[in-house]
């Protein structure tokens, strides 16, 4: 690694990008939207380049500190850090940050979004809680599953599956929650799983669901994203909460 590298991977901006991702994986953790050492958040380096920070592989989410995030290029080399990234998540993410063209990307196999990845739906009806509205208009469904993504073609398939939405959800896999701040994807990424938390619940009651109409929808969309003060004070709450162990 160049000296002229390592200044860049050290200055203020991207310290605060490294701590700020280390702290949306021990929040996920906490809340209980991880899966083992598997699945990544990733953010891209404000600069236009194609770099981007990334959790390493092997390492519980609940454990990740500032110096454990990996800086990495487009093509998955290693730029700077002293763990290695798992190759799944070189091909999915390195694809959503170049074609989506997306500046965080959160990827999670939590349980009650997996879940509806599982029905006929595939996903999400944005039309039922209160949380669920804020993603009304926001949500696209790749309902093809291709087994695990060990190439470019498959990360780039996913990728265009996205047509411009801020959410993914994976048929039979998991979801993506993607943002232009990493405190604003982190808030939808909680958000979201509460929300599909509450329809499973409901489909449980074997009772019909009554969605509100379309407008009413796409009105509640809209308050929540003119407004995401909300999602800032959630993230700092749990900067005092889950502080980094400083290991």
């Amino acid at each position: 690694m160049s000296a002229q590298l390592d200044t860049q991977s050290h200055t203020s901006e991207t310290l605060a990008l490294r701590a700020d991702l280390a702290l949306a994986l021990r929040a996920a953790a906490h809340h209980g939207l991880e899966e083992g050492v598997c699945n990544h958040f990733s953010v891209a380096l404000p600069d236009g380049s194609d770099r981007f920070l990334i959790n390493p592989r092997g390492l519980h989410w609940s454990e990740i500190d500032t110096d454990d995030i990996v800086l990495v290029d487009a093509r998955g080399a290693k730029l700077a850090g002293r763990h290695d990234v798992e190759a799944t998540a070189m091909f999915i993410h390195a694809a959503i940050h170049r074609l989506a063209r997306k500046a965080c990307v959160l990827h999670t196999h939590m349980p009650y979004a997996t879940s509806l990845t599982l029905t006929a739906r595939r996903g999400l009806d944005t039309r039922l809680s209160q949380n669920a509205m804020r993603f009304h208009g926001r949500v696209a469904v790749d309902a093809r599953y291709d087994g695990l993504a060990l190439d470019n073609a498959e990360g780039e398939r996913i990728a265009r599956a996205m047509k411009g939405a801020d959410v993914l959800f994976l048929g039979n896999h998991g979801v993506v929650v993607c943002g232009e701040r990493i405190d604003y994807a982190y808030d939808d990424l909680y958000f979201l799983e509460r929300a599909c938390q509450a329809e499973v619940l409901a489909l449980s009651t074997g009772l019909p669901l009554e969605p509100v109409p379309e407008t009413m929808a796409r009105h509640v969309a809209m308050q929540i994203q003119g407004e995401r003060l909300q999602s800032t004070l959630f993230f700092e709450s749990l900067r005092r909460r889950l502080p980094a162990s400083g290991r």
